[in-house]
């Protein structure tokens, strides 16, 4: 098991129990076809349930044009008003697929050349 202590990052999603499913995935959607690995970051069932939810609707919309996803589940300790608790913190990263371009660097319309 993995912990981390720390705030999360401007990357970083957080879900809770009331977020639509269908807004999470495309931001995570946006992000991963700019090239950015993203954390989604959720604490108690409900919001796991809903950042599992936005992760399989956004390779819905990442899969027919050639983006898979994969997504490591981790724990993160972390403080909420004073209180620790446990987070679990998903990191979903690109795979692209044989004839998609990768983006390069910062530059979401730079790519690197197609691999056949």
């Amino acid at each position: 098991m993995s912990t981390s202590e720390h705030k999360p990052d401007v990357g970083c999603l957080k879900v809770s129990s009331k977020s639509s499913p269908a807004s999470v995935a495309g931001a995570i959607a946006g992000m991963v076809k700019d090239g950015v690995s993203v954390e989604i970051q959720a604490v108690g069932a409900g919001a796991v349930n809903q950042a599992v939810k936005a992760i399989a609707i956004s390779r819905g919309f990442l899969s027919p044009i050639g983006i898979e996803i994969a997504c490591v589940p981790s724990f993160a300790d972390i403080v909420i008003d004073g209180e620790y608790r446990t987070a679990i913190r998903f990191t979903v990263d690109p795979r692209y697929t044989r004839g998609v371009a990768q983006p390069l660097g910062d530059d979401p319309h730079r790519t690197a050349p197609e691999t056949h």
